[in-house]
C-alpha cells in the first residue's frame, strides 16, 4: 500500500507534491493543516508550494508535451484502459481516503469516485471522439478536413468537495487529448490527487504527463500567468471563478471556470409530497449540502409548502449524523471549523432576518466526536427573495423553503437569480415539465431528478455567474475544449496553371 493510500489510516503528517513521475517533498517551508472533519484533529501538513515548484510542475509537463501529443491516440487510451481498471480496484481506499479528509459518509465518497470512474471510461474512447470531417473535391482536385490537435500544458484547479471526482472531469479527456496536465487540488483535502497521481503512473502514463501541486493562491497565480500554460480548468466559488477567468484569459489562456450556485427545487401541488420531500432530504442535506449541485431552495407552489414542511420535518429528525465511516450514516461533518462557523452564521442570518427557522441544527453534537466539525440539518420556511440566505451561496445542510403562487412565479424567481447552475421541478404533469425545461435559465434540469448531473458523455455546466468561459466540462465540450480545431485544403498540381493570382480565391 502506498504512503498516501495508507493515510486513512495512520497519521501522516507531509503533504507533498508529484512532479515529473515521482513524489516531491514540499520544499517551500510553507504548510497547512489537513483535518479529519469527523474528529477535528489535525490529521496530516500540507505542503503549499512556492511559485519555483509550481514552475517545476510546468516544465516537467512542457518537457513531456511533444512526445504524449505525437503518441497515437489508441495508445493514450490503452494507457486510461489500465487506469480505469486500477481505479475499479482502488475504489474502496480512494472512498476512504476521501471521507478521512472530506468527512462525506463512505458510501457517497464511493459514489464520488464512481462518477468521476464515467469519465475516465468516456475518455478511453478517445480514437472515435479526435476524428475529424473530410470533403472530398472542394474544388477542381481540391478536398478539404478539419482535425483536432491538443492545446498544450493544461491546468485544473479544483474545489474541496469532490477531491476525486471533479479533477477526473478534467484531466481524463486533457490527456486523451494529448495534452500534459497540472492538478491543483484543494489544500483541505489533498491526498486524493496524489494518490490519482500513483495509480495513472502504474497504469503506465510517461513523466511529466500528469503533476499535482498542491498549494494555495501563490501556485494558483503562477499557473494563471506562466506563458507555458496554455488552458485552465476550474471549479469553485463564483468570486474566484471570475477571477481565474480574467487572469487567465488576460494571460492568452482558454478557460473554463465553472463558480457558485443557488439551485432551487420547484414542488407543484400535484407533486408527491413523500416522493418530494425524500429527494430534498438527499439533493439538500447530502455531503453535508457540500455539493455545487446540492438543492438549497424549495420552491413550494401553490398550497403545496405546509404538505412539504410536514413531510420533511419528520424526516430530519430521523436523519443520521455521524463519522463518515460509521455503517448508516447518512450525513457526516463539514470539511472544517472555519466552514462550520461560516454556515452557522448564515443560520444566525437568516433568523434575523425575518425567516421562520423550522429546523435549528446549530448545536447539534455527535457523541464521541464533539470536537468534529457538525451541524444538523437545518429547514428555514418563509424565505424571502431579498434575504442574504437565499441570494447567497451556503453550501452547508440548509434548505430555504420560498413559497409562489403558481409555476410563472417560480419561473421568474429562478430566473431573476444571479446564479444559474442546476434546478428541478416535481410534478406529475407533463405541460408544466414541458414549459419549465424550456423557460428556466439554468445549465442543468432535472424533471423529477433532483440532482441532474449529466452522464460522462455528456456535458456539466452552467448558465449567467455560474460559468465562465464558453465550454462546459467533460463530455463532447472538454474534447471541444481541450484540443484546437485545424482545417487543411489540399491540392496536388499535376503542372502549372498560369500566373498568380490576386481575388479571393473561390472552388471551381
Amino acid at each position: 500500500m502506498s504512503t498516501i493510500a495508507s493515510a486513512a489510516a495512520h497519521e501522516v503528517r507531509a503533504v507533498g507534491h508529484f512532479i515529473g513521475g515521482k513524489p516531491v517533498a514540499g520544499a517551500s517551508g510553507r504548510t497547512g493543516p489537513v483535518y479529519n472533519p469527523a474528529t477535528g484533529q489535525v490529521a496530516r501538513q500540507v505542503s503549499l508550494a512556492s511559485a519555483e515548484e509550481t514552475r517545476a510542475a510546468i516544465r516537467a509537463a512542457r518537457a513531456a508535451l511533444p512526445g504524449w501529443a505525437a503518441t497515437a491516440p489508441l495508445q493514450r487510451a490503452r494507457i486510461l484502459f489500465r487506469f480505469k481498471a486500477l481505479l475499479d480496484a482502488h475504489i474502496d481506499e480512494l472512498a476512504r481516503i476521501i471521507t478521512s479528509e472530506h468527512g462525506k459518509v463512505f458510501s457517497d465518497a464511493r459514489g464520488e469516485v464512481t462518477r468521476g470512474l464515467e469519465v475516465v471510461e468516456f475518455a478511453c474512447g478517445i480514437p472515435h471522439l479526435l476524428k475529424g470531417e473530410f470533403s472530398d473535391t472542394v474544388g477542381g482536385g481540391i478536398d478539404s478536413w478539419s482535425l483536432r490537435q491538443p492545446v498544450g500544458v493544461c491546468a485544473g484547479i479544483t474545489p474541496f468537495n469532490f477531491p476525486a471526482m471533479v479533477p477526473m472531469w478534467m484531466f481524463p479527456v486533457a490527456i486523451a487529448c494529448g495534452n500534459t496536465f497540472i492538478l491543483k487540488p484543494s489544500e483541505k483535502d489533498p491526498s486524493c490527487g496524489l494518490r490519482l497521481a500513483e495509480l495513472l503512473a502504474e497504469a503506465g502514463l510517461p513523466a511529466g504527463v500528469f503533476n499535482v501541486v498542491n498549494g494555495d493562491r501563490e501556485a494558483v497565480e503562477t499557473l494563471l500567468t506562466d506563458p507555458d500554460v496554455a488552458a485552465v480548468s476550474f471549479v469553485g466559488s463564483t468570486p474566484i471563478a471570475q477571477h481565474i477567468y480574467e487572469t487567465a484569459s488576460k494571460h492568452g489562456k482558454r478557460v473554463q471556470a465553472l463558480g457558485g450556485a443557488k439551485n432551487h427545487m420547484v414542488v407543484m401541488p400535484d407533486a408527491n409530497p413523500q416522493i418530494a420531500a425524500q429527494a430534498l432530504m438527499g439533493a439538500a442535506y447530502g455531503s453535508a449540502g457540500e455539493r455545487c449541485m446540492a438543492i438549497s431552495v424549495a420552491v413550494a407552489v401553490g398550497d403545496a409548502g405546509d404538505r412539504l414542511i410536514d413531510t420533511l420535518k419528520p424526516m430530519i429528525a430521523a436523519l443520521k449524523i455521524g463519522s463518515g465511516m460509521t455503517e448508516g450514516v447518512e450525513m457526516g461533518p463539514l470539511v472544517t471549523r472555519e466552514h462550520l462557523e461560516r454556515v452557522r452564521g448564515y443560520v444566525d442570518l437568516g433568523v434575523k432576518e425575518g425567516a421562520k427557522l423550522v429546523v435549528d441544527g446549530r448545536h447539534h453534537t455527535v457523541a464521541g466526536h464533539e470536537n468534529g466539525f457538525y451541524l444538523g440539518a437545518t429547514l428555514f420556511d418563509n424565505v424571502q427573495p431579498q434575504m442574504r440566505v437565499y441570494k447567497e451561496e451556503i453550501f452547508g445542510p440548509v434548505l430555504a423553503v420560498v413559497r409562489v403562487p403558481d409555476l410563472d412565479s417560480a419561473l421568474k424567481l429562478i430566473n431573476e437569480h444571479e446564479f444559474g447552475n442546476g434546478t428541478a421541478i416535481f410534478t406529475s404533469d407533463g405541460d408544466s415539465a414541458r414549459k419549465f425545461s424550456h423557460s428556466v435559465q439554468a445549465g442543468m434540469v432535472g424533471i423529477n431528478v433532483p440532482i441532474p448531473v449529466p452522464m460522462a458523455f455528456h456535458s456539466f455546466g452552467g448558465w449567467k455567474r455560474s460559468l465562465f468561459g464558453d465550454l462546459h466540462v467533460h463530455g463532447p465540450d472538454g474534447v471541444r475544449f481541450y484540443t484546437r480545431l485545424k482545417t487543411v485544403t489540399s491540392r496536388w498540381p499535376t503542372g502549372i496553371r498560369g500566373g498568380s493570382e490576386f481575388v479571393m480565391p473561390t472552388m471551381k
